[in-house]
């Protein structure tokens, strides 16, 4: 006769234990993912004043901005760390492109792989022209 009463308690035992379980795994599932959370880094905004180099290009330590004033487009920033090992990259004047200076990865001005062991194009910043009355380009504002 013991045995149906001792299955019944088991039963209801582990059925409690699994509840509690339950109800655990309900309440500490928003402290963990809370415990994960990450806050995004504001943006920098970065101004520079106009006009740029004669180049067209104005090389900061975070980025290439590429500008033409003459253009409707207005401006381009590229970001200056390279996508294979993160080497700051440089503007080359005369061969008209980017390269690392570590593995001699090369890319466009708009920052297209062209080649070497970087697999990614470089990549690209928000940039926001401001213009006086006349139209005339005032400053560039890239958001990093």
């Amino acid at each position: 006769m013991n045995g149906p009463l001792v299955e019944r308690r088991t039963f209801i035992g582990r059925g409690m234990q699994w509840l509690a379980a339950v109800v655990s795994a309900a309440f500490l599932y928003p402290l963990l993912r809370f415990t994960g959370h990450r806050i995004p880094r504001k943006p920098r905004l970065v101004e520079v004043a106009a006009p740029l180099p004669l180049t067209g290009v104005y090389v900061d330590q975070d980025f290439l901005l590429l500008a033409d004033p003459h253009k409707a487009e207005g401006a381009m920033a590229v970001s200056r760390i390279c996508t294979h090992l993160g080497c700051r990259v440089n503007y080359q004047q005369d061969k008209q492109l980017i390269e690392c200076p570590c593995h001699q990865s090369r890319f466009t001005l708009s920052g297209q792989r062209i080649s070497g062991p970087a697999e990614k194009d470089l990549p690209v910043h928000e940039v926001t022209v401001n213009r006086d009355a006349d139209g005339r380009v005032v400053s560039y504002v890239v958001t990093i």
